[in-house]
């Protein structure tokens, strides 16, 4: 993975760039100042604007009018909010002290498709954990495995754990539903279990200019083999729209692995990378700046779609089954 680790620590450095490129205009704290602080930052960094034909100076003159400065800081805080909403990105938050602005419609409007209720049923009380890995093999001799968040630490250690653990299963169930994202070298990590080869996974770009569509060349991302144990058998991944960011990436590097099939729902995108910036009156903006693409140069910040789209039913819910889980299984046998 040299290849995507050195990309990746380029990011970091255009990051700290960016950081002391955009405090370079002064804008005074108040309501008015506050609002062409953050409408500037977005102008000039955000990069999704064309792709998703959002016109950013019409939604100035829209907002524009709501920064008055006789508006309190709750106002002022909704305002600048309701702007940021009209990106449609899940990667673009607003922090303050008393609140957290953020934009959720890429799951809100769409059924969870998971259920804890439910997993508890096939996970039971003797699941093994491993890191952030909960692990179990079911009675048809299947191996399942839930990650909940990239955030949660996992070991090289952990891995070959669970793939010596499920040596003798016929396929795999990797669960990563309602996965929000979190640490993308965790994605890395395990992508390379599933991995024989060098492959190429997808594309970045970043930000070269203060224009719309001033971006660098792609540039390609690879996962390489991982020198411990590696999983040679049938993967079936499951996802729902609550997958998103870096859990979104490693659904784009697993699809790149032959032997693997994604079932459930849609992923919730998030294909950003995402950078912070301050405003006058100390609050923090985050948004994506550095757009990825699959490795067949496609976007996938509206998400990426299952091989075969299956919903939990209510008849199967109320039996405690997981139509999910159940035609993984049966697709593995």
């Amino acid at each position: 993975m040299k290849k995507l680790v050195l990309i990746i620590s380029l990011f970091v450095i255009n990051c700290s760039l960016f950081t002391s490129c955009v405090d370079e205009v002064e804008h005074a704290d108040t309501p008015e100042g506050n609002f062409e602080a953050l409408w500037k930052i977005i102008d000039e960094h955000y990069c999704f604007f064309d792709y998703k034909n959002v016109n950013w100076d019409d939604i100035y003159k829209i907002y524009k009018v709501r920064a008055r400065g006789d508006i309190n800081r709750e106002q002022l805080f909704e305002v600048l909010t309701d702007m940021l909403s009209e990106l449609r990105d899940g990667h673009v938050n607003l922090y303050s002290a008393f609140d957290y602005g953020r934009y959720w419609r890429w799951h809100e409007d769409y059924p969870s498709n998971f259920s804890d209720t439910l997993q508890r049923r096939y996970l039971g009380t003797d699941y093994r954990i491993a890191g952030g890995l909960k692990y179990k093999i079911l009675d048809d001799n299947i191996g399942y495995v839930y990650y909940e968040s990239f955030s949660n630490a996992i070991g090289e250690g952990n891995l070959d754990e669970v793939v010596q653990y499920f040596m003798f299963c016929q396929g795999m169930i990797l669960d990563i539903r309602g996965n929000g994202g979190g640490n993308l070298t965790n994605a890395e990590k395990i992508a390379a279990r599933f991995c024989n080869e060098k492959t190429l996974v997808g594309y970045t770009q970043h930000k070269t200019g203060k224009g719309h569509n001033d971006f660098s060349d792609l540039e390609p991302l690879y996962i390489e083999p991982s020198s411990n144990l590696r999983w040679q058998k049938p993967v079936v991944l499951l996802t729902n729209r609550e997958v998103f960011s870096a859990a979104n990436e490693f659904t784009q590097y697993m699809r790149c692995m032959p032997q693997v099939t994604q079932v459930g729902d849609q992923t919730g995108g998030g294909s950003g990378m995402p950078f912070t910036a301050s405003l006058p009156n100390g609050w923090t903006v985050r948004f994506s700046a550095c757009p990825s693409y699959d490795r067949d140069r496609n976007q996938t910040e509206f998400g990426i779609a299952p091989d075969y789209n299956v919903a939990i039913t209510d008849a199967d819910f109320l039996r405690g089954k997981d139509t999910i889980i159940e035609f993984a299984r049966n697709l593995l046998k």
